[in-house]
Parts: C-alpha cells; structure tokens; sequence
C-alpha cells in the first residue's frame, strides 16, 4: 500500500500479478482480491491497468466521484504516468518518440505505421543512465495502448530486459516499472503525485509475497510454487516458521535443492525434503516424512503463525504437517467474518453462531472460527488429529472443552445429525480427493462432491452458510461447481449468494502451472 483515503487507493503492484483476473476460475487479479479483502475495498474500481509482469503505481478508485474525476482525467490524457525501464541494447538517441499504431497478432502488439482508421500510440523515451547492469531510460506514453510501451521499445530497437514476448534480453523479470503518477484529487482538486524507485535486482517472486504476507502476522507460507515462479520448475517450497519444507517433482527432472543454503536462488538456512507425487495432486506428498536436507533439526512439535494465529507443526506425521497453506485466506474469512464484496456477513447479526468443520484434520478452520465468535463442531474420523486440534485451540486461549469434537466418519454423522434435526448456522467441507469406507465404499471428489453437498445441506439451517472445497486437480472449477449446485437443489435448497475464490497469491498460476484449489462459499435459503 502507498497510499489511502477515503476516494483512492493507490498500490505498488509486485511483478508477475495480474490487474484483474482474466477467467472467473484463474488466480486472484490484485483487483479482486483487495475488493473481497476488507470491506471498504468492496466497491474498488480499475482506472487504469499494468500488465501481468510490469510492477508499480496502479491507482484504484473508491467512490463514483473519484471514478468519474479519474476517467475523465485518463480520457483527458491529464493524468501524468511516467515508466522506467532497463534494456541491454544501446541505441544512439538520447530522446525519441514512438509513434506507431499497434496491432495485435497472438499475444503481441505489433508497431505498424500510423495510417487512416488506426487508432494512434505515442511513447516519449528518454535516455537516463547507463551501468553494468544495463541502460535506463523513461517512458511517457501519450495514450494508453496494451503493451505499448514494450512493443514501441522493441520496434525502435531496445527491448526491454526480461520482456520474452518482445525479444528482450534474458533476466528474472520484465525491467519495466510505473515510476510515477500524478493527477488531481477528485475531491479537493488539488494536484497529488506518487514515486516509487525501480530495484531491479529484488527477486519477483520475493517481491510477490512480500505484498500479501505480513511478517508480524504470518511466517508460514509458500515461497516458490514450481513453473509459475521462474526458476523454480518442478520445485515447491514452504516456510513454515523457523524451517522450510521442499518438494520437488521428480518428472521436471529436479531431484532436490542444487547447493547448500539456497533452493533455486532463495537463501533457505534450516531445509526439510519430501519427493512431491503428482498423481495426488499439487499438495499431495509420499507418506513417509520429511527428510532434513541441512540446518538446525526440527524439534518434534514447534508452532507457526498465520494471520496472527498460532498452529502446532509436526514433520514427523508422513502425509502432512498440520495445516494446508493454500487455506489461508479461508481461514481469514472465518476470522473476519467477511467472505468477499457482496456476500453478506457469516454471522448476520448471530452472536454466537454454531459452525461445524468436516474433515476437520487440525482443526485449523475450526480455531478460526472460534476466534471468530462461533461456537464449533470439530468432526473427523483420526482421535489423534482431534487430539492436535484441541492443542491449537489451546495454543490460541481457547477452551477446547467450549466446543465440540466429534470423532467418526462424516457422512454417517451428518446423516445421523439430519435425522435427529440436528442444524448449524455454517458447515465446511474440505475432504480429502479420495477416501475409502468400508461401509459406503469409495469417495472421489470429482465423481461424489455433489452427494456430499446435499447431506452437508441437510445440516445446515436456513440462511446458513456452506463452504465447499476441493484441491483434486482433475475435477474442473465449471463441473466442480456444477456438482454442488445439483447436489444442493437435489436437497432442496435454494442458493442465494455465491462467491467463487481460487487459490492465494503466493500459489501463483500460470500455464504450466494451473490453478488446482478450488473453494465456494455459499449461502442457502
């Protein structure tokens, strides 16, 4: 955040984020995912927008007055934008100007001479300095064409660093940067500016979880998520505390860590290793622990924090250590009470809501919910996870003894609950892909969630809210949805509120790396 009031917000956006999500079912854009964030964000609206691997001042606005005073500024061309970027190749001006129409083939824009019917593109470029790391220069452009002033740099010779699509010479991101805005405030007219200095030798994927994880609040997240991170193909790397825990995907032909005290260019002091089994899914692992790589040896049990929460991990459990990162933002909303703009509040005015976890592991969602206000149902088929999820309730002040822990199969309970008229006011489901009983026979998430969905249905009150998720790689965001809306009006329930999240920011995706977390949560009348 650089800076806010109560009409604008401006950021300085990470390398190797989008503006705006561009599918329904692909990763946050940073638009999205400030606007479900907090409340007065809800109602953000773009002004003007960066492309995924360019970084810096992005402007947003907060009220119809500051969208009205911008656009019109933007339309105006009075808004002043000024870049910076770096190229390798030299060329003999000192200022020029770009101005060609530009054309899209595939994914590029391709610079053509400017001709009747062709919509114009200005860039000014101005030569700044020259080092060893390369030539800088800034970019002012007149209008505001996609990829403008990469395609104007490429045609007039001097790609920019990083730029693959343009020809630009090879470095760890793109070396383009929003350096400046200046506008006038929508509100007091008056003239208001913001800077923020490129760093080119800051690592992008350093840079992009340092835009969404609070060091005092967090320190278990994930730090490299395989080909979505340059550098790190086949690799998956998590902090968890004081430690990291490493997977990597013996297919991409990385058996483990290159050299001791880095993975893939991160200093990493105290390294734990697993082999990542694919056929599992993107957090699905061998069952045998971790296996201390180097550094300090792991105690036992330690904790980790996440949104100011305290969790026990363990690598000395096989299959996971205790809490699934990807969930994080999840566990938030359970916190806040704030799933996402327009989506009413869980609790509605409820002042101890009854949330039951399915599945419940660790107990993790369950501690959230509880610090959240609501008194929990804890359900799942292991004593000895229970036993761990009454030791986080503990480690974050909570009396275990306040809430519930159920042990047993989830299907039979939420029927049996179902029969005795048994209802809460929320129920998450986050089963495993697959499971196997010998009473019902096998679960597959992809094939079975619908069925799920109705029985979690059965238990839940009027009005009350239903999380739904899955990681289960297989099963597409369209049919996964698809699944639990039939299962739902199979049970007769009618949904009057939706919001679809996909997974956090720091699980990037990209092509070789799609998006395999998929989470709804909804409200049924």
């Amino acid at each position: 955040m650089v800076f806010e009031d109560d009409e604008l917000l401006v950021v300085d956006k990470p390398p190797g984020w989008n503006t705006h999500a561009p599918d329904p079912y692909a990763g946050e854009g940073i638009h999205e995912w400030l606007r479900h964030r907090e409340p007065r964000w809800a109602d953000l609206s773009i002004l003007h927008r960066l492309d995924k691997e360019t970084s810096g001042l992005i402007v947003f606005g907060k009220t119809p007055l500051a969208n009205r005073s911008l656009t019109r500024q933007f339309e105006e061309r009075r808004v002043e934008k000024v870049y910076r970027l770096r190229t390798d190749r030299p060329i003999r001006a000192s200022e020029w100007t770009a101005d060609w129409s530009l054309v899209r083939a595939g994914e590029r824009q391709v610079a053509r001479p400017r001709a009747a019917g062709m919509e114009p593109a200005e860039t000014v470029f101005r030569h700044l300095s020259e080092s060893a790391g390369g030539i800088d220069w800034e970019a002012i452009p007149k209008t505001g064409r996609t990829h403008q002033i990469r395609a104007h740099a490429a045609e007039g010779g001097m790609p920019i660093l990083g730029d693959r699509l343009y020809g630009g010479g090879e470095a760890r991101r793109l070396h383009l940067v929003s350096h400046r805005l200046a506008f006038e405030h929508p509100r007091t007219g008056r003239p208001v500016a913001w800077t923020v200095e490129p760093d080119w030798s800051a690592d992008p994927r350093v840079l992009l979880r340092g835009a969404v994880i609070a060091p005092g609040e967090t320190d278990a997240f994930r730090r490299l998520h395989g080909s979505a991170d340059r550098g790190a193909e086949g690799l998956h790397l998590d902090a968890w505390g004081p430690f990291h825990l490493l997977y990597s995907d013996p297919d991409a032909g990385r058996g483990g860590p290159e050299e001791p005290g880095r993975v893939a260019g991160l200093a990493v002091p105290d390294l734990y290793h697993r082999p990542l089994n694919r056929r599992v899914g993107c957090a699905g692992t061998d069952e045998s622990g971790p296996r201390r790589v180097w550094g300090r040896e792991a105690p036992p049990a330690f904790t980790v924090r996440e949104n100011g929460v305290v969790y026990e991990i363990r690598f000395d459990q096989g299959y996971s250590v205790g809490l699934f990162l990807d969930q994080r933002d999840n566990r938030r909303r359970l916190l806040t009470g704030h799933v996402g703009a327009g989506f009413p509040p869980l609790s509605l005015g409820i002042s101890a809501p009854e949330v039951l976890n399915c599945f419940a592991y660790t107990c993790a969602f369950s501690v959230c919910a509880a610090l959240g206000g609501a008194r929990v149902t804890s359900l799942d088929l292991s004593r000895k996870y229970l036993d761990w999820g009454r030791r986080n309730f503990a480690l974050n002040a909570l009396d275990p003894a306040a809430h519930d822990f159920v042990f047993g199969d989830t299907f039979d309970w939420l029927r049996r609950w179902a029969r005795r008229g048994r209802r809460f006011d929320a129920v998450l489901l986050d089963p495993p892909t697959f499971s196997r009983s010998k009473e019902r026979g096998d679960f597959r998430a992809e094939r079975d969630y619908g069925s799920l969905a109705g029985l979690a249905a059965g238990v839940l009150r009027p009005g009350g809210v239903l999380f739904a998720s899955t990681n289960a790689a297989r099963l597409e965001p369209g049919a996964f949805l698809a699944q639990v809306r039939s299962g739902l009006a199979a049970a007769g329930r009618r949904i009057v509120s939706e919001r679809y999240i996909p997974q956090p920011p720091d699980f990037p995706v990209s092509r070789d790396e799609p998006a395999y977390l998929k989470t709804v949560w909804l409200r049924l009348d």
